[in-house]
Protein backbone atom coordinates (compact mmCIF):
# COMPACT_ATOMS: atom_id res chain seq x y z
CA UNK A 1 0.00 0.00 0.00
CA UNK A 2 2.85 2.34 0.89
CA UNK A 3 4.56 1.69 -2.45
CA UNK A 4 1.35 2.42 -4.36
CA UNK A 5 0.90 5.72 -2.50
CA UNK A 6 4.48 6.77 -3.32
CA UNK A 7 4.07 5.95 -7.01
CA UNK A 8 0.70 7.74 -7.12
CA UNK A 9 2.16 10.87 -5.49
CA UNK A 10 5.07 10.84 -7.96
CA UNK A 11 2.69 10.44 -10.89
CA UNK A 12 0.53 13.31 -9.68
CA UNK A 13 3.62 15.47 -9.07
CA UNK A 14 4.89 14.79 -12.60
CA UNK A 15 1.54 15.70 -14.15
CA UNK A 16 1.40 18.91 -12.12
CA UNK A 17 4.95 19.84 -13.14
CA UNK A 18 4.02 19.46 -16.81
CA UNK A 19 0.81 21.48 -16.38
CA UNK A 20 2.74 24.09 -14.38
CA UNK A 21 5.35 24.45 -17.12
CA UNK A 22 2.60 24.83 -19.70
CA UNK A 23 1.00 27.53 -17.56
CA UNK A 24 4.28 29.42 -17.30
CA UNK A 25 4.44 29.71 -21.08
CA UNK A 26 1.94 32.59 -21.01
CA UNK A 27 1.79 35.58 -18.60
CA UNK A 28 -1.97 35.28 -18.14
CA UNK A 29 -1.69 31.69 -16.86
CA UNK A 30 1.72 31.97 -15.19
CA UNK A 31 0.33 32.45 -11.69
CA UNK A 32 -1.83 29.35 -11.96
CA UNK A 33 1.14 27.46 -13.40
CA UNK A 34 3.24 28.40 -10.39
CA UNK A 35 0.57 27.16 -7.99
CA UNK A 36 0.28 23.85 -9.85
CA UNK A 37 4.07 23.39 -9.76
CA UNK A 38 4.15 24.24 -6.05
CA UNK A 39 1.48 21.64 -5.28
CA UNK A 40 3.37 19.15 -7.44
CA UNK A 41 6.52 19.73 -5.41
CA UNK A 42 4.52 19.22 -2.21
CA UNK A 43 3.27 15.86 -3.50
CA UNK A 44 6.81 14.88 -4.49
CA UNK A 45 8.09 15.71 -0.97
CA UNK A 46 5.27 13.78 0.70
CA UNK A 47 5.93 10.76 -1.51
CA UNK A 48 9.66 10.89 -0.76
CA UNK A 49 9.03 11.06 3.01
CA UNK A 50 7.01 7.83 2.78
CA UNK A 51 9.98 5.72 1.61
CA UNK A 52 10.61 2.73 3.87
CA UNK A 53 14.39 3.14 3.47
CA UNK A 54 14.30 6.19 5.76
CA UNK A 55 15.79 5.24 9.14
CA UNK A 56 15.25 8.54 10.95
CA UNK A 57 13.53 11.80 10.08
CA UNK A 58 15.73 13.98 12.31
CA UNK A 59 18.08 15.35 9.66
CA UNK A 60 15.36 15.38 7.01
CA UNK A 61 13.07 17.53 9.14
CA UNK A 62 15.99 19.76 10.10
CA UNK A 63 16.83 20.32 6.45
CA UNK A 64 13.16 20.86 5.62
CA UNK A 65 12.83 23.48 8.35
CA UNK A 66 16.04 25.34 7.42
CA UNK A 67 15.22 25.27 3.72
CA UNK A 68 11.69 26.51 4.35
CA UNK A 69 12.92 29.41 6.48
CA UNK A 70 15.56 30.42 3.92
CA UNK A 71 13.09 30.09 1.04
CA UNK A 72 10.44 32.11 2.87
CA UNK A 73 12.95 34.83 3.74
CA UNK A 74 14.12 35.06 0.13
CA UNK A 75 10.56 35.17 -1.13
CA UNK A 76 9.50 37.91 1.30
CA UNK A 77 12.54 40.18 1.51
CA UNK A 78 14.33 39.84 -1.83
CA UNK A 79 12.94 42.66 -4.02
CA UNK A 80 11.57 41.92 -7.48
CA UNK A 81 14.44 43.95 -8.93
CA UNK A 82 16.86 41.36 -7.56
CA UNK A 83 15.09 38.36 -9.12
CA UNK A 84 18.04 37.54 -11.44
CA UNK A 85 20.39 37.29 -8.46
CA UNK A 86 17.90 35.23 -6.48
CA UNK A 87 17.39 32.91 -9.44
CA UNK A 88 21.15 32.44 -9.81
CA UNK A 89 21.40 31.50 -6.12
CA UNK A 90 18.56 29.00 -6.53
CA UNK A 91 20.41 27.39 -9.43
CA UNK A 92 23.55 27.18 -7.27
CA UNK A 93 21.69 25.60 -4.32
CA UNK A 94 19.94 23.04 -6.52
CA UNK A 95 23.11 22.10 -8.38
CA UNK A 96 25.11 21.81 -5.15
CA UNK A 97 22.46 19.52 -3.69
CA UNK A 98 22.68 17.28 -6.76
CA UNK A 99 26.49 17.20 -6.56
CA UNK A 100 26.45 16.32 -2.85
CA UNK A 101 23.94 13.53 -3.44
CA UNK A 102 26.26 12.18 -6.13
CA UNK A 103 29.27 12.29 -3.81
CA UNK A 104 27.31 10.55 -1.06
CA UNK A 105 26.14 7.80 -3.42
CA UNK A 106 29.69 7.29 -4.70
CA UNK A 107 31.05 6.93 -1.17
CA UNK A 108 28.17 4.62 -0.32
CA UNK A 109 28.99 2.39 -3.29
CA UNK A 110 32.67 2.36 -2.26
CA UNK A 111 33.73 2.34 -5.90
CA UNK A 112 31.81 -0.87 -6.69
CA UNK A 113 29.29 0.61 -9.09
CA UNK A 114 27.98 -0.72 -12.37
CA UNK A 115 28.61 1.19 -15.59
CA UNK A 116 25.13 2.72 -15.89
CA UNK A 117 25.04 3.94 -12.29
CA UNK A 118 28.56 5.36 -12.47
CA UNK A 119 27.74 7.13 -15.74
CA UNK A 120 24.70 8.84 -14.23
CA UNK A 121 26.52 9.58 -10.98
CA UNK A 122 29.59 11.05 -12.67
CA UNK A 123 27.46 13.19 -14.97
CA UNK A 124 25.48 14.39 -11.96
CA UNK A 125 28.55 15.42 -9.96
CA UNK A 126 30.35 16.97 -12.92
CA UNK A 127 27.37 19.02 -14.12
CA UNK A 128 26.22 19.89 -10.59
CA UNK A 129 29.68 21.12 -9.60
CA UNK A 130 30.25 23.40 -12.59
CA UNK A 131 26.69 24.76 -12.32
CA UNK A 132 27.24 25.60 -8.64
CA UNK A 133 30.30 27.79 -9.15
CA UNK A 134 29.01 29.18 -12.45
CA UNK A 135 25.76 30.26 -10.78
CA UNK A 136 27.58 31.80 -7.83
CA UNK A 137 29.77 33.85 -10.18
CA UNK A 138 26.67 34.90 -12.14
CA UNK A 139 25.12 36.00 -8.85
CA UNK A 140 28.26 37.98 -7.97
CA UNK A 141 28.25 39.72 -11.37
CA UNK A 142 24.57 40.57 -11.17
CA UNK A 143 24.91 41.82 -7.60
CA UNK A 144 27.88 44.00 -8.54
CA UNK A 145 30.27 42.11 -6.25
CA UNK A 146 32.55 41.57 -9.25
CA UNK A 147 32.63 43.60 -12.45
CA UNK A 148 30.00 42.67 -15.01
CA UNK A 149 32.22 43.10 -18.07
CA UNK A 150 33.96 39.99 -19.45
CA UNK A 151 37.13 38.87 -17.66
CA UNK A 152 39.47 37.48 -20.26
CA UNK A 153 43.09 36.51 -20.71
CA UNK A 154 45.21 35.25 -23.60
CA UNK A 155 44.53 31.65 -24.56
CA UNK A 156 41.44 31.49 -22.36
CA UNK A 157 39.25 29.46 -24.70
CA UNK A 158 42.04 26.97 -25.38
CA UNK A 159 42.70 26.53 -21.66
CA UNK A 160 38.98 26.13 -20.93
CA UNK A 161 38.63 23.47 -23.62
CA UNK A 162 41.66 21.59 -22.31
CA UNK A 163 40.24 21.74 -18.78
CA UNK A 164 36.87 20.47 -19.99
CA UNK A 165 38.51 17.69 -22.01
CA UNK A 166 40.53 16.62 -18.96
CA UNK A 167 37.41 16.59 -16.78
CA UNK A 168 35.42 14.58 -19.32
CA UNK A 169 38.39 12.24 -19.79
CA UNK A 170 38.50 11.49 -16.07
CA UNK A 171 34.73 10.95 -16.13
CA UNK A 172 35.04 8.39 -18.94
CA UNK A 173 37.87 6.62 -17.08
CA UNK A 174 35.75 6.44 -13.92
CA UNK A 175 32.88 4.89 -15.86
CA UNK A 176 35.26 2.10 -16.86
CA UNK A 177 37.12 1.95 -13.53
CA UNK A 178 34.94 3.49 -10.77
CA UNK A 179 37.25 2.47 -7.93
CA UNK A 180 39.63 5.46 -8.17
CA UNK A 181 38.29 7.75 -5.44
CA UNK A 182 41.15 10.24 -5.87
CA UNK A 183 40.30 10.76 -9.55
CA UNK A 184 36.63 11.12 -8.64
CA UNK A 185 37.31 14.08 -6.36
CA UNK A 186 39.80 15.55 -8.86
CA UNK A 187 37.01 15.45 -11.45
CA UNK A 188 34.64 17.23 -9.08
CA UNK A 189 37.29 19.86 -8.27
CA UNK A 190 38.05 20.52 -11.94
CA UNK A 191 34.32 20.86 -12.61
CA UNK A 192 34.07 23.50 -9.87
CA UNK A 193 36.94 25.42 -11.47
CA UNK A 194 35.49 25.05 -14.98
CA UNK A 195 32.18 26.55 -13.79
CA UNK A 196 33.99 29.73 -12.76
CA UNK A 197 36.03 29.89 -15.97
CA UNK A 198 32.91 29.31 -18.06
CA UNK A 199 31.08 32.37 -16.71
CA UNK A 200 34.13 34.65 -16.31
CA UNK A 201 34.31 35.75 -19.98
CA UNK A 202 30.55 36.31 -20.24
CA UNK A 203 29.41 39.91 -19.82
CA UNK A 204 26.30 41.10 -18.02
CA UNK A 205 24.68 41.88 -21.38
CA UNK A 206 24.51 38.13 -22.04
CA UNK A 207 23.07 37.21 -18.64
CA UNK A 208 19.61 36.23 -19.97
CA UNK A 209 21.23 33.40 -21.95
CA UNK A 210 23.53 32.46 -19.07
CA UNK A 211 20.58 32.24 -16.68
CA UNK A 212 18.74 29.94 -19.09
CA UNK A 213 21.79 27.72 -19.56
CA UNK A 214 22.44 27.45 -15.83
CA UNK A 215 18.81 26.53 -15.35
CA UNK A 216 19.26 23.82 -17.96
CA UNK A 217 22.42 22.49 -16.31
CA UNK A 218 20.77 22.37 -12.88
CA UNK A 219 17.81 20.50 -14.34
CA UNK A 220 19.97 17.93 -16.09
CA UNK A 221 21.97 17.41 -12.88
CA UNK A 222 18.68 16.75 -11.06
CA UNK A 223 17.64 14.28 -13.76
CA UNK A 224 20.93 12.43 -13.32
CA UNK A 225 20.26 12.38 -9.56
CA UNK A 226 16.94 10.71 -10.34
CA UNK A 227 18.71 7.96 -12.26
CA UNK A 228 21.17 7.40 -9.40
CA UNK A 229 18.39 7.25 -6.77
CA UNK A 230 15.89 5.47 -9.06
CA UNK A 231 13.51 8.36 -8.42
CA UNK A 232 11.07 8.79 -11.31
CA UNK A 233 9.81 12.24 -10.35
CA UNK A 234 13.36 13.62 -10.23
CA UNK A 235 14.05 12.21 -13.69
CA UNK A 236 10.87 13.76 -15.13
CA UNK A 237 11.18 17.13 -13.37
CA UNK A 238 14.90 17.42 -14.10
CA UNK A 239 14.43 16.56 -17.76
CA UNK A 240 11.62 19.10 -18.11
CA UNK A 241 13.76 21.75 -16.42
CA UNK A 242 16.88 20.87 -18.39
CA UNK A 243 15.40 20.85 -21.86
CA UNK A 244 13.06 23.80 -21.33
CA UNK A 245 16.07 25.82 -20.14
CA UNK A 246 18.09 24.76 -23.17
CA UNK A 247 15.27 25.63 -25.59
CA UNK A 248 14.89 29.01 -23.89
CA UNK A 249 18.63 29.60 -24.29
CA UNK A 250 18.33 28.96 -28.02
CA UNK A 251 15.40 31.39 -28.25
CA UNK A 252 17.38 34.03 -26.33
CA UNK A 253 20.31 33.63 -28.73
CA UNK A 254 18.00 34.02 -31.71
CA UNK A 255 16.64 37.20 -30.14
CA UNK A 256 20.21 38.54 -30.15
CA UNK A 257 21.10 37.04 -33.55
CA UNK A 258 23.99 35.15 -31.99
CA UNK A 259 24.96 31.52 -31.45
CA UNK A 260 25.38 29.71 -28.14
CA UNK A 261 29.11 29.32 -28.82
CA UNK A 262 29.46 33.05 -29.43
CA UNK A 263 27.76 33.81 -26.12
CA UNK A 264 29.91 31.32 -24.21
CA UNK A 265 33.24 32.04 -25.86
CA UNK A 266 32.87 35.41 -27.61
CA UNK A 267 33.56 37.63 -24.56
CA UNK A 268 30.91 40.05 -25.84
CA UNK A 269 31.29 43.42 -24.18
CA UNK A 270 35.05 43.42 -23.83
CA UNK A 271 37.00 46.54 -24.66
CA UNK A 272 38.17 45.09 -28.00
CA UNK A 273 34.68 44.21 -29.08
CA UNK A 274 33.22 47.53 -28.01
CA UNK A 275 35.77 49.53 -29.88
CA UNK A 276 34.81 48.01 -33.22
CA UNK A 277 31.68 50.12 -33.48
CA UNK A 278 33.63 53.36 -33.74
CA UNK A 279 33.03 56.75 -32.19
CA UNK A 280 29.85 58.77 -32.71
CA UNK A 281 29.88 62.20 -34.22
CA UNK A 282 28.06 65.05 -32.47
CA UNK A 283 26.81 65.29 -28.93
CA UNK A 284 23.88 64.13 -26.85
CA UNK A 285 21.08 66.67 -26.55
CA UNK A 286 19.94 67.18 -22.98
CA UNK A 287 16.30 68.20 -22.51
CA UNK A 288 14.37 69.73 -19.64
CA UNK A 289 11.79 67.86 -17.60
CA UNK A 290 9.06 70.46 -18.21
CA UNK A 291 9.47 70.23 -21.99
CA UNK A 292 9.15 66.45 -21.89
CA UNK A 293 6.13 66.67 -19.62
CA UNK A 294 4.42 68.92 -22.15
CA UNK A 295 5.25 66.53 -25.01
CA UNK A 296 3.83 63.59 -23.09
CA UNK A 297 0.72 65.41 -21.93
CA UNK A 298 -0.32 66.40 -25.47
CA UNK A 299 0.77 63.24 -27.27
CA UNK A 300 -1.65 60.82 -28.91
CA UNK A 301 0.47 57.71 -28.39
CA UNK A 302 3.36 57.03 -26.00
CA UNK A 303 5.45 53.86 -25.87
CA UNK A 304 7.55 53.01 -22.80
CA UNK A 305 10.62 50.86 -23.45
CA UNK A 306 12.02 49.45 -20.19
CA UNK A 307 15.52 48.10 -19.72
CA UNK A 308 17.82 47.05 -16.89
CA UNK A 309 17.97 50.68 -15.70
CA UNK A 310 14.30 50.36 -14.77
CA UNK A 311 15.22 47.47 -12.47
CA UNK A 312 18.20 49.15 -10.82
CA UNK A 313 16.17 52.30 -10.14
CA UNK A 314 13.15 50.24 -9.00
CA UNK A 315 11.06 52.54 -11.14
CA UNK A 316 8.34 50.11 -12.25
CA UNK A 317 5.68 51.64 -9.99
CA UNK A 318 6.62 55.16 -11.06
CA UNK A 319 6.27 54.33 -14.75
CA UNK A 320 2.88 52.75 -14.11
CA UNK A 321 1.79 55.90 -12.25
CA UNK A 322 2.92 58.08 -15.16
CA UNK A 323 1.07 55.81 -17.60
CA UNK A 324 -2.12 56.13 -15.53
CA UNK A 325 -1.88 59.92 -15.58
CA UNK A 326 -1.35 59.94 -19.35
CA UNK A 327 -4.25 57.55 -19.98
CA UNK A 328 -6.56 59.80 -17.97
CA UNK A 329 -5.65 62.56 -20.42
CA UNK A 330 -6.65 60.32 -23.33
CA UNK A 331 -3.12 59.28 -24.35
CA UNK A 332 -2.69 55.74 -25.70
CA UNK A 333 0.07 54.06 -23.66
CA UNK A 334 1.89 50.88 -24.64
CA UNK A 335 5.02 49.06 -23.48
CA UNK A 336 7.61 47.65 -25.89
CA UNK A 337 9.28 44.55 -24.43
CA UNK A 338 12.47 43.11 -25.90
CA UNK A 339 12.99 39.38 -25.13
CA UNK A 340 16.49 39.92 -23.72
CA UNK A 341 15.90 43.21 -21.88
CA UNK A 342 17.16 42.92 -18.31
CA UNK A 343 19.27 40.20 -16.78
CA UNK A 344 17.05 37.14 -17.07
CA UNK A 345 14.33 35.92 -19.46
CA UNK A 346 11.10 37.79 -18.82
CA UNK A 347 12.77 40.24 -16.42
CA UNK A 348 10.79 43.26 -17.63
CA UNK A 349 7.52 41.32 -17.64
CA UNK A 350 8.07 40.35 -14.00
CA UNK A 351 8.83 43.91 -12.90
CA UNK A 352 5.88 45.43 -14.72
CA UNK A 353 3.56 42.71 -13.43
CA UNK A 354 4.61 43.65 -9.89
CA UNK A 355 3.44 47.19 -10.66
CA UNK A 356 0.11 45.80 -11.95
CA UNK A 357 0.71 46.89 -15.52
CA UNK A 358 -1.99 45.11 -17.58
CA UNK A 359 -0.63 42.32 -19.76
CA UNK A 360 -2.70 43.69 -22.63
CA UNK A 361 -0.47 46.80 -22.60
CA UNK A 362 2.73 44.78 -23.11
CA UNK A 363 3.81 44.31 -26.72
CA UNK A 364 6.56 42.04 -27.99
CA UNK A 365 9.16 43.28 -30.43
CA UNK A 366 7.37 42.05 -33.56
CA UNK A 367 4.10 43.63 -32.44
CA UNK A 368 5.36 47.07 -31.41
CA UNK A 369 7.94 47.81 -34.12
CA UNK A 370 5.35 48.65 -36.83
CA UNK A 371 3.76 51.15 -34.42
CA UNK A 372 6.81 53.32 -33.75
CA UNK A 373 6.28 55.30 -36.97
CA UNK A 374 2.97 56.57 -35.54
CA UNK A 375 4.26 57.03 -31.99
CA UNK A 376 4.55 60.61 -30.77
CA UNK A 377 6.98 59.91 -27.91
CA UNK A 378 8.99 56.79 -27.09
CA UNK A 379 10.33 56.81 -23.54
CA UNK A 380 13.41 54.61 -23.15
CA UNK A 381 14.05 53.79 -19.49
CA UNK A 382 17.53 52.41 -18.91
CA UNK A 383 17.68 50.36 -22.12
CA UNK A 384 20.71 50.46 -24.40
CA UNK A 385 21.58 47.56 -26.68
CA UNK A 386 17.97 46.55 -27.35
CA UNK A 387 17.32 49.99 -28.94
CA UNK A 388 20.68 50.42 -30.66
CA UNK A 389 20.05 51.18 -34.37
CA UNK A 390 23.60 50.01 -35.23
CA UNK A 391 22.23 46.47 -35.04
CA UNK A 392 20.06 47.34 -38.05
CA UNK A 393 22.17 49.91 -39.91
CA UNK A 394 25.83 49.04 -39.31
CA UNK A 395 26.97 45.66 -40.73
CA UNK A 396 30.33 45.99 -38.95
CA UNK A 397 28.77 46.40 -35.51
CA UNK A 398 29.27 43.52 -33.04
CA UNK A 399 25.48 43.39 -32.64
CA UNK A 400 24.71 43.57 -36.38
CA UNK A 401 21.54 41.66 -37.19
CA UNK A 402 20.23 41.63 -33.64
CA UNK A 403 16.49 42.41 -33.65
CA UNK A 404 15.90 45.71 -31.85
CA UNK A 405 13.03 47.92 -30.76
CA UNK A 406 13.10 50.57 -33.49
CA UNK A 407 12.34 53.55 -31.28
CA UNK A 408 14.39 55.84 -33.55
CA UNK A 409 11.49 55.74 -36.03
CA UNK A 410 9.29 57.56 -33.49
CA UNK A 411 8.53 61.27 -33.89
CA UNK A 412 10.36 61.93 -30.62
CA UNK A 413 12.50 59.82 -28.29
CA UNK A 414 13.25 60.52 -24.64
CA UNK A 415 16.03 58.49 -23.00
CA UNK A 416 16.19 58.27 -19.21
CA UNK A 417 19.76 57.58 -18.10
CA UNK A 418 21.90 58.25 -15.05
CA UNK A 419 24.68 59.69 -17.19
CA UNK A 420 26.42 59.51 -20.55
CA UNK A 421 28.03 56.11 -19.92
CA UNK A 422 27.68 53.12 -22.22
CA UNK A 423 25.57 50.06 -21.45
CA UNK A 424 26.77 46.69 -20.18
CA UNK A 425 27.94 45.66 -23.64
CA UNK A 426 30.27 48.65 -23.79
CA UNK A 427 28.90 49.71 -27.21
CA UNK A 428 28.15 53.31 -28.08
CA UNK A 429 24.53 53.87 -29.07
CA UNK A 430 23.96 56.22 -32.04
CA UNK A 431 20.32 56.59 -30.95
CA UNK A 432 21.49 58.97 -28.24
CA UNK A 433 23.01 61.30 -30.85
CA UNK A 434 20.03 61.46 -33.24
CA UNK A 435 18.12 64.76 -33.65
CA UNK A 436 14.85 63.15 -32.51
CA UNK A 437 16.39 62.04 -29.21
CA UNK A 438 16.48 64.01 -25.99
CA UNK A 439 18.46 62.85 -22.94
CA UNK A 440 16.86 63.21 -19.52
CA UNK A 441 19.59 62.50 -16.95
CA UNK A 442 19.09 61.37 -13.38
CA UNK A 443 17.67 58.51 -11.35
CA UNK A 444 14.80 56.99 -13.36
CA UNK A 445 12.46 56.62 -10.40
CA UNK A 446 12.92 60.23 -9.29
CA UNK A 447 12.65 61.51 -12.86
CA UNK A 448 9.43 59.59 -13.53
CA UNK A 449 7.92 60.75 -10.25
CA UNK A 450 8.64 64.37 -11.12
CA UNK A 451 7.24 63.79 -14.63
CA UNK A 452 3.97 62.60 -13.09
CA UNK A 453 3.64 65.86 -11.20
CA UNK A 454 4.65 67.94 -14.22
CA UNK A 455 2.20 66.18 -16.57
CA UNK A 456 -0.65 66.72 -14.08
CA UNK A 457 -0.02 70.47 -14.20
CA UNK A 458 0.64 70.67 -17.95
Amino acid sequence: MQTYFIELSYLLASILFILGLKGLSHPETAKRGMHLAEFGMLMAIIGTLMHHEIVTYTWILAGLAIGSVVGLAMGVWVPMTAMPQRTALSHAFGALAAALVGVAEYLKGAGHLDTVTMSALGFEVMLGSLTTTGSLLAFAKLQGMVRGTPMTYKGQNVFNMLLLATTVGIFIYLVINPGSMTLFFIMAGLAFVFGLLLVMPIGSADMPVVMSLLNSYAGLASAATGFVLSNKVLIIAGTLDGFSGFILSILMCRAMNRSITNVLFGAFGSATTAGESGEQQGSMREVGLEDIATQLAYANKVVFVPGYGLATAQAQHAVRELADVLEKRGVTVKYGIHPVAGRMPGHMNVLLAEANVPYSSLYELEQINPEFATTDVSVVIGANDVVNPDARDNPSSPIAGMPILEVDRSKSVVVLKRGQGKGFSGLENPLFFKPVTGMLYGDAKDTLTRLVQAVQHA
